[in-house]
């Protein structure tokens, strides 16, 4: 639940759609005991980033109604620093969160206890693991929600990149419908210069209505996979303010959801 506040196994042919959906995305180095004890960690970590981060930040969380109240789904949303997964945990209450990491962070003194600790896992866009995936599918199906920023990194500019349709493999492949989620005062620069000058930055997070895919088949599934990846990534961007938009300022399916 939102705070406000003010298949077992992939075939061959899955398998393939996988690697090209995620472009070689691997999750590895979690396993469903950690999983297990990723949920009561994310209690705490929950407990203790609500202690501390309004003491940084003025956070505004919109959209509570859009959450789906029960069952698996993907929450896509833009990233632009280090406090949006901190965020996450602020203002989502659900202890079956899955979160991947890059993997750069692994061996990080903080960020690598941190993820394994609320059972996350860290992704290597270079070595696919299919097991892993595996792993991801069986606890969206079991009702996990699936955290994932569909740029693939932070955005140094704060506008948004392009996406990748990553996103649209896992939501469609489980029938679980996506979230999009805009967040604006995250970015890094932003976040030390006011923490410099005493001051708390001022954070929105805004969740969309949900919305369902439908799984690329056939001949133009590439093309599907790319108009799904502009629904989520415009939908995303019509919650931004237009300095925040990026390459998808001008997309004509930003300016329909706009019109309507």
């Amino acid at each position: 639940m939102l705070r406000e506040t003010g298949e077992s196994g992939l075939l061959p042919a899955a398998r393939r759609e996988f690697l090209f959906a995620a472009n070689g995305t691997n999750f590895t180095n979690f396993s469903g005991e950690q999983f297990i004890i990723g949920r009561m960690t994310q209690k705490i970590i929950r407990f203790l980033i609500r202690l501390i981060l309004p003491l940084i930040a003025r956070v505004d969380v919109r959209g509570v109604e859009n959450l789906p109240k029960s069952g698996g789904f993907v929450i896509a949303a833009n990233h632009l620093g280090r406090l949006d997964t901190a965020l996450l945990f602020y203002a989502v209450d659900r202890e079956d969160i899955i979160l991947p990491t890059a993997e750069k962070y692994k061996n990080h003194w903080l960020y690598g206890p941190l993820t394994r600790g609320v059972g996350g896992f860290f992704i290597d866009r270079f070595n696919p693991d299919i097991s892993a995936v595996r792993e991801v599918l069986r606890r969206m199906k079991q009702g996990g929600v699936l955290v994932i920023a569909p740029e693939g990194t932070r955005s140094k500019t704060r506008a948004l990149q392009e996406g990748k349709p990553g996103v649209v493999f896992f939501a469609a492949r489980t029938g679980v419908p996506v979230v999009p989620v805009a967040m604006t005062g995250t970015e890094d620069s932003l976040v030390v210069s006011n923490l410099k000058r005493l001051r708390r930055t001022h954070i929105t997070v805004q969740a969309g209505k949900p919305f369902s895919l439908a799984a690329a088949r056939g001949g133009q599934r590439e093309e599907m996979l790319q108009q799904q990846t502009d629904e989520i990534m415009c939908r995303i961007a019509a919650m931004l303010p237009e300095s925040y938009r990026g390459v998808y300022a001008n997309h004509p399916r930003l300016k329909e959801l706009e019109a309507n």
